[in-house]
């Protein structure tokens, strides 16, 4: 009796597979069959695919997963459009992070998530308006609807995935703490995390820390300022670090206003790595110094994080905290989502938000992304919004880290 071998839609060659978390690392051969990932091995006959992929010189991940992004184009002050940023960078997966309230959702359900080809989640603002505006969506009470977030909530599972809180003296407007613990009472009734962006000056990180939970996500975790988890030269602090320990997870969300080589370089030598490492792209970040996720990927892999270390935090451990270990992976039966990347070699130079410098010779630049196994065409980006300018130390400074 004579067994036919199963054939592959598509088959990735001789590249260097990356996918830590899944323990999936080598020069190994993907195949896909109708969307998910039929075989991971050494060799695979290239015979049985109707489609072959050489993928030598490249390392071959599960696509990208942006664990904090503004993709609410149009009805937000920040929100950019998902797709074409998506098939140049390998993000398969993008969680929008409040940029939708209860009032503002339906519309991020049916012009957002229902239309984009990359998977799309989110998590739902505490504010009613969500980010309509750039700031100030808590100053105002009446917009702090737990009943009315909750109800969003219960009915809409399958895309929210959590609750997002913005504590800072913008945001806030001398409300004070009181708007977080509304957050912390919506996340808590819902059973879903809680993701805190917090700022400089007041509300303080003493006064945010204690409404955390094992499971929340605190973002923006490398910024520098008066409430930085680790001043330059100094070792992390030890709150940090117990509330790490028992569970809080730790997210970079670069932006235009929320990473800085200091607090990270403090942070890196005192052996303290991020959880995960994300974007927070929106209508100014793509304008740099952030520009895309690969580009704060490499920042991380020249301040000597390893290859393996930087991939994972953008693929199973950016799922993990987002509750979907089904994404970012390419372990046989998952989705096929996938990306192709050459780490380039050059004299590049990289920037935090403050423009402080730092040299590098490593670059990470996509060259292929695939969503369910079939690739995303590259398409044109929408020009910036008239509103989208940069912080004054960042504006007319901007250059691509391939661009010197």
């Amino acid at each position: 009796m004579t067994h036919q071998l199963a054939r592959y839609d598509l088959l990735i060659t001789g590249g260097e597979v990356l996918d830590p978390a899944a323990g999936l690392t080598g020069k190994l051969d993907v195949a896909i069959a109708e969307g998910r990932i039929a075989a991971v091995e050494p060799s695979i006959d290239p015979g049985r695919a109707d489609r072959v992929i050489d993928a030598r010189g490249q390392i071959v991940t599960p696509g990208l997963v942006d664990l904090h992004t503004h993709i609410y184009w149009g009805v937000t002050y920040w929100g950019i459009e998902a797709d074409p940023v998506a098939a140049r960078t390998g993000v398969t997966t993008w969680l929008d992070v409040g940029s939708a309230g209860a009032y503002t959702f339906p519309g991020f359900r049916r012009y957002i998530a229902e239309p984009n080809r990359a998977r799309t989640f989110c998590l739902l603002n505490l504010a009613s308006i969500g980010l309509v505006a750039p700031s100030w969506e808590f100053q105002n009470p009446n917009h702090w609807d737990v009943d009315l977030a909750e109800k969003i909530v219960n009915e809409n599972r399958d895309l929210i995935l959590g609750i997002k809180a913005r504590i800072d003296p913008e945001t806030t407007r001398g409300v004070g703490i009181a708007p977080l613990e509304r957050a912390r009472e919506l996340a808590d009734r819902v059973g879903l995390p809680l993701m805190i962006h917090f700022g400089n000056g007041t509300p303080t990180l003493d006064e945010i820390l204690p409404l955390t939970r094992p499971g929340d996500i605190l973002t923006h975790c490398f910024r520098g300022g008066d409430n930085a988890v680790a001043k330059a030269g100094q070792p992390v602090r030890p709150d940090i670090k117990r509330l790490h320990e028992a569970g809080l997870i730790l997210d970079i969300g670069h932006g235009t206003g929320s990473f800085s080589y200091a607090t990270t370089e403090a942070a890196l030598a005192d052996g303290f790595l991020p959880d995960v490492i994300s974007s927070d792209i929106h209508q100014m970040a793509v304008q740099g110094p952030m520009f895309d996720l690969p580009v704060t990927l490499s920042k991380f892999l020249n301040l000597g994080m390893s290859l393996p270390d930087v991939i994972e935090r953008a693929t199973g451990r950016a799922a993990a905290a987002m509750g979907r270990p089904d994404l970012g992976t390419i372990t046989p039966g998952s989705v096929a989502d996938v990306a192709l990347f050459r780490v380039e070699e050059g004299d590049y130079t990289f920037y935090d938000i403050q423009m402080e410098p730092r040299k590098g010779t490593k670059l990470l630049v996509n060259t292929l992304t695939l969503l369910d196994g079939e690739e995303l065409p590259r398409l044109p980006e929408r020009e910036r919004m008239i509103w989208a300018t940069l912080p004054p130390q960042q504006e007319g400074k901007q250059r691509r880290p391939e661009q010197g």
